[in-house]
């Protein structure tokens, strides 16, 4: 039996291209377990604001953006769409070892990075290459997690032992999208000593 769905086969990009973007995480693993291709604008998990319940008087803290719910909501859809839940609830977790993960986040360019008039679809020479006015890239990836957590990916998040994360722009990296959104690859890595790298016979 296998813990994907009837959509396993269907992924973001070949094989061998997600191997070359995983820039070492992946060690000798070149086959992803799972691919998940999320739209939707990504938001940053961490950030908290304070407010005093009016009931119990209580300090209490919630999550400053209001996309957060939304988009971890995105990709916990995504990745239960791509595995089969009767396999997860008979099994567990897909992963139970340590885990690499891929994350490419797309964000969109604004208006001012483009010129006007007739030019109106091109870049201004001084366009910025990177989104770096963004949500912090550790914070996005914090709300990814907790989504993969809760779809069954892994046990918990502190499997992840290693990470290659990224913002860009559309068409500004190999798995950038078109639209905000983010690729994400995870991959099961060996989780004997004699398995890992610098330590073959």
């Amino acid at each position: 039996m296998s813990p994907f769905g009837a959509t396993q086969d269907a992924g973001p990009a070949a094989a061998g291209e997600a191997a070359h973007a995983a820039g070492g995480v992946a060690g000798p693993v070149h086959h992803p377990v799972l691919e998940l291709v999320i739209y939707g604008q990504p938001a940053a998990q961490g950030s908290k604001r304070a407010f005093r319940n009016q009931h119990t008087g209580r300090i209490q803290q919630v999550e400053s953006s209001k996309n957060v719910k939304p988009w971890r909501e995105a990709v916990k859809t995504a990745a239960i769409e791509r595995l089969d839940l009767e396999w997860v609830e008979r099994n567990g977790p897909l992963l139970t070892g340590p885990v690499g993960v891929v994350i490419v986040f797309t964000f969109a360019r604004p208006k001012s990075h483009y010129r006007t008039g007739r030019n109106a679809h091109l870049l201004r020479a001084d366009a910025p290459a990177y989104p770096t006015t963004s949500i912090d890239v550790d914070k996005a990836q914090r709300a990814c997690f907790d989504a993969l957590t809760d779809a069954g990916v892994w046990r918990d998040d502190k499997q992840v032992v290693r990470v290659s994360a990224a913002k860009t722009f559309p068409r500004c990296h190999l798995f950038a999208l078109a639209v905000p959104g983010a690729v994400i690859h995870v991959y099961d890595l060996p989780a004997a000593t004699s398995s890992a790298p610098g330590h073959e016979r």
